[in-house]
């Protein structure tokens, strides 16, 4: 077919549009002419690398997805998963990594906000949020805005909203200067009885009904902004960014809430990335159905507004729904209540053409299946992976005085101006907050405990794109078994650069395999999910930053595991037998401390070899076990506490468990520190736990065990030298102040 356009006036259309030739040529091809008038924003939208996943999808298949607990609900806005006893939790996650760099307070603000929709449309209660942050340098420019204002938007929408921030993570790095990371996570309850509600469109005459906040310019073609590079002009790009309102927010989740319990709605969509495009398109391209809309039936907030702008604005707290006729009534009765405004904007169509309507003129007649279906699918040039094999040093000598520096980096700062700003109890449903490696929340009607945590850790990625991506998962797990809790199920944010760079699309492919092989060896599905592409600024890519969101169960909310040495408070109202055989007041208090290490390297003298040479083979088995075999240590009443060693080592790890104010008395440990990634090691505090230790683990995976010490008041000792718990503490809380004055 010819394509006669003028060169100049399609190099223009294309650059606004953001489509490449061939895509422009397909996209001609399967119109049958040379796309015109709104056509070009529809493709535009729908093709777009945010919508279409053009770049990924290839790969995204890869995934281990389904088990006995996996409900049906695949190309939904989040995934379903079956707890037992009628219990269902509804969970994903989500990157507003440009639109937080642009504008950071509404960019974070309103990627909260989009996540909640992504559940609450599928008829889930949200009971929690979690984030997972990336900053560059402290001091690079605008860095300390950047920080302020994504935590003040995530603390600002969740807290309004009424949905507690429970756990998460904050990392800094040089790579993400210019392009941050901004990823939320949600999980909903779905409660006995209660129905999940799904976006297929169906029902030849059902009405199209629009509820929620009227539109607006804002967002105006996002989706295609984020599925770009940044260049230097990407401080114009602002309009693209969405503003959000979390009060309207709460009165949108009650009545859609209400409405999808009372049977009401037959299918509902967020208008999210691409607004009433995609939410329209995608449902009827589910449905294999059309749909007729009146764009000038759309609520506005602004009269000048053009039907380009209606279709792809980005407003927020807009839904979409599919409503029986006879049901309007009792609809529009419900947003009413909540003062809401419900608008019947088309209808659904049996042939399979979405026409889009203004003021009596049909703009266009499309097939929905030619935006959704018809995307193009890349299968991107990459390198099968290669492990690095490098020399992985040990840690520096860790000294009181090197590791009280090292507390002062801001990686490793007390990050108490952030969680501060987050309601996390909101809902009484908390029984660990941010406080904690791992979050737990109370399930009301079996009482067990729903665990919740976020991975990946950017310097095991840097040292190695696939175990870091391995470490993705089974890092995270490792941190809800040492809380007796098992994953049962896996979200992910999946952060890269440009995929047309070989390198990064590399990076990208070993991850998905890894995260799958991870997730199939726990027999945790990987449910859903997101891909950000592009992170990439002038040229500079990010830490690939595959980030993982985990959930899980335990039994019982009873018997939680101390992260910190016990403290003379928590020994007071303890029944535990852990202090029996104490004849010594000053003893009564004092702990064992236990090193379990499962080595992740090949080397016949683990501990005297200077520079350990990685084999480069990760043992999923071996490690899934190693999980396995820790939650049952976290269930055995014998044993007092629980924390996995991080990222800095063994020494941090006893830091951080002195917070509370219980010290640690041990010889130098410097000779047993090793590199992240390399091995997985636990503190294990108790009296007498080497046989309780044995009896947890597997012989066959020969762990290490190793006492350490003992816990001590007011002093944390090593070898011959001391430091106060209450100068480690200080030293602790005001590293933050160091890096971000302005925000201690």
């Amino acid at each position: 077919m010819a394509i006669n356009q003028n060169d100049s006036e399609l190099e223009r259309k294309l650059k606004h549009y953001r489509m490449s030739s061939l895509e422009y040529k397909k996209a001609c091809e399967l119109v049958g002419h040379p796309l015109q008038g709104i056509e070009w924003s529809l493709f535009s939208a729908l093709w777009s690398e945010h919508c279409s996943y053009k770049s990924s999808k290839v790969h995204l298949r890869k995934f281990y997805n389904k088990n006995a607990r996996v409900l049906e609900a695949e190309g939904e806005n989040a995934g379903v998963v079956d707890l037992g006893g009628g219990e269902r939790v509804v969970f994903k996650m989500e990157s507003h990594n440009h639109p937080s760099f642009i504008e950071p307070y509404q960019g974070a603000a309103t990627g909260v906000g989009g996540i909640l929709r992504d559940i609450f449309t599928m008829g889930a209660r949200p009971i929690a949020l979690a984030d997972y942050l990336c900053f560059g340098d402290p001091k690079a420019p605008r860095m300390e805005s950047l920080v302020d204002g994504v935590v003040r938007g995530i603390g600002g929408y969740g807290n309004c909203v009424g949905v507690p921030t429970v756990t998460g993570q904050t990392h800094f790095h040089s790579s993400y200067n210019n392009n941050i990371l901004v990823n939320a996570m949600a999980v909903g309850l779905l409660r006995p009885g209660e129905k999940v509600a799904l976006s297929k469109a169906k029902g030849p005459g059902y009405w199209v009904v629009y509820v929620g906040a009227k539109t607006g310019k804002d967002g105006v073609h996002g989706a295609s902004m984020a599925s770009e590079s940044f260049d230097a002009d990407s401080e114009k790009k602002k309009p693209n960014v969405q503003i959000g309102d979390p009060y309207f927010e709460k009165l949108l989740i009650e009545s859609c809430l209400e409405v999808i319990q009372k049977d009401l709605v037959v299918s509902i969509q967020d208008m999210g990335a691409a607004g009433l495009t995609s939410s329209s398109f995608e449902m009827a391209s589910k449905g294999q159905v059309g749909m007729e809309l009146h764009l000038d039936k759309v609520p506005l907030r602004d009269s000048s507004i053009t039907p380009e702008e209606i279709l792809l604005s980005e407003s927020q707290e807009r839904m979409l729904m599919v409503v029986e006729p006879h049901q309007f009534k009792a609809v529009e009765a419900v947003f009413a209540h909540w003062g809401l405004d419900a608008a019947v904007i088309g209808t659904v169509l049996e042939e399979r053409k979405v026409r889009l309507i203004w003021k009596s003129e049909v703009l266009v007649e499309l097939d929905p299946d030619l935006l959704v279906e018809q995307a193009p699918r890349y299968e991107r040039p990459f390198v099968p992976w290669k492990w690095k094999n490098q020399l992985s040093p040990k840690l520096e000598k860790n000294n009181l005085s090197a590791l009280k520096y090292r507390w002062g980096t801001p990686d490793q700062a007390s990050r108490h101006f952030i969680t501060r700003q987050y309601d996390q109890r909101v809902g009484l449903k908390t029984v660990q907050d941010c406080e904690f490696p791992v979050a737990l929340m109370r399930l009301p009607d079996s009482e067990r405990g729903l665990g919740m945590a976020v991975g990946c850790r950017p310097e095991v990625m840097r040292l190695d794109a696939k175990l870091g991506a391995f470490d993705s998962i089974a890092y995270p797990a490792l941190q809800m078994a040492a809380q007796g809790i098992e994953t049962i199920a896996i979200t992910d944010c999946l952060n890269f650069g440009n995929p047309e760079k070989i390198e990064i699309m590399s990076e990208f492919v070993a991850s998905v395999e890894a995260i799958s092989e991870m997730a199939q060896a726990l027999d945790a599905p990987v449910v859903s999910g997101n891909v950000s592409f592009y992170n990439e600024t002038l040229g500079q890519n990010i830490t690939s930053t595959p980030a993982t969101g985990l959930v899980g169960l335990r039994p019982t909310i009873s018997n939680l595991k101390s992260s910190t040495f016990l403290t003379p408070m928590a020994w007071a109202g303890s029944k535990s037998p852990l202090s029996q055989d104490r004849s010594s007041e000053s003893q009564e208090f004092i702990e064992d401390v236990y090193l379990i290490s499962l080595p992740m390297i090949q080397h016949s003298d683990l501990w005297e070899d200077a520079s350990p040479v990685w084999s480069g083979e990760w043992d999923t088995s071996r490690v899934v076990e190693f999980i396995r075999n820790t939650r049952t240590l976290a269930l055995r009443s014998e044993v007092g506490g629980l924390r996995v060693v991080g990222s800095q080592g063994i020494m941090t790890s006893l830091m951080r468990m002195s917070l509370d104010g219980m010290g640690f008395l041990g010889e130098d440990l410097s000779r047993w520190e090793t590199q992240p990634g390399l091995f997985y090691q636990l503190i294990v505090t108790g009296h007498r736990l080497s046989t309780v230790i044995k009896e947890s683990y597997s012989s066959s995976l020969q762990v290490e065990v190793l006492k350490l010490g003992v816990t001590q008041k007011e002093f944390f000792t090593v070898g011959q030298r001391s430091i106060a718990v209450s100068e480690l503490k200080l030293t602790f809380e005001k590293a933050w102040g160091k890096h971000f004055e302005n925000l201690a």
